[in-house]
């Protein structure tokens, strides 16, 4: 069983920065890419950023550029840096692994961009 904790998010203005953290239960990130997702009130669930167990990473154009994912191998944590924010990045942001034995998801991180 994976459990996906997450930490860290809040309240910034515009153009600041914020990180969410992804803590796992066991070593999994060197095994399974992880995915960040946000999702945003009355719109869908959008994907954000993968990093895989080689450490490369992806990212959705809408992100590109300011955000950045990476990994602490040590902590089994994934982080994603959030730098020059938009109104637009306001969501609940949710870290997710998928494993043969299971498709599993962080609790959800709430970001607010607002002035």
């Amino acid at each position: 069983q994976v459990q996906l904790v997450q930490s860290g998010g809040g309240w910034v203005q515009p153009g600041g920065s914020l990180r969410v953290s992804c803590a796992a239960s066991g070593n999994i990130f060197s095994i399974y890419a992880l995915d960040w997702y946000r999702q945003a009130p009355g719109k869908q669930r959008e994907l954000v950023a993968t990093i895989t167990p080689s450490g490369a990473t992806k990212y959705a154009n809408s992100v590109k550029g300011r955000f950045t994912c990476s990994r602490d191998n040590a902590k089994n944590t994934v982080y994603l840096q959030m730098n020059s924010l938009k109104p637009e990045d306001t969501a609940v942001y949710y870290c997710n692994v998928l494993t043969p034995s299971g498709d599993y998801w962080g609790q959800g991180t709430q970001v607010t961009v607002s002035s």
